[in-house]
């Protein structure tokens, strides 16, 4: 360690005494910016990487979608975002596993990119699951008022 290196390390020290200065995490924010043309795409890299603590800014204008890496907040990206003048929002879309995302009408847009699906609740089928449960107990044995027809 050089004299450097002490140097930091001594002022490391001093420096946190007087202020404990919570640090910001990494963060990969991914949101849904409309873009048309290069012109569009650029300013909107532009505009993004101007941020401070913006480490990189990467955009699939195929799928409408930009990721920012960074040490950054969400809504701080997506205000600047839309600061542009395109419409912006949080990615809204997770890939489509059928397994674990059953049918729900919600959750299928025309307009998600192939292989996503929007992220919605999934509250189709514990309704379901309630429904059953009251016609199982309808024509019950241990409830002699349940079926009126027997």
């Amino acid at each position: 360690m050089g004299v450097g290196g002490t140097l930091e390390y001594l002022s490391g020290l001093l420096s946190s005494c007087h202020k404990h200065k919570k640090k910001k995490q990494l963060r990969t924010v991914e949101l849904k910016v409309r873009m048309d043309c290069e012109g569009c795409e650029l300013k909107v890299k532009k505009t993004l990487s101007s941020l401070s603590g913006v480490k990189s800014v990467d955009i699939n204008r195929k799928q409408q979608k930009v990721t920012v890496t960074g040490y950054v907040e969400a809504n701080k990206v997506l205000k600047k975002a839309q600061s542009t003048g395109k419409k912006s929002e949080i990615w809204p879309y997770i890939p489509y596993n059928p397994v674990t995302h059953p049918f729900t009408v919600q959750a299928y847009d025309k307009k998600a990119p192939p292989g996503y699906i929007r992220n919605v609740e999934n509250t189709a089928t514990i309704s379901v699951g309630k429904q059953e449960d009251q016609y199982t107990t309808m024509f019950s044995d241990d409830n002699p008022n349940a079926c009126s027809i027997m």
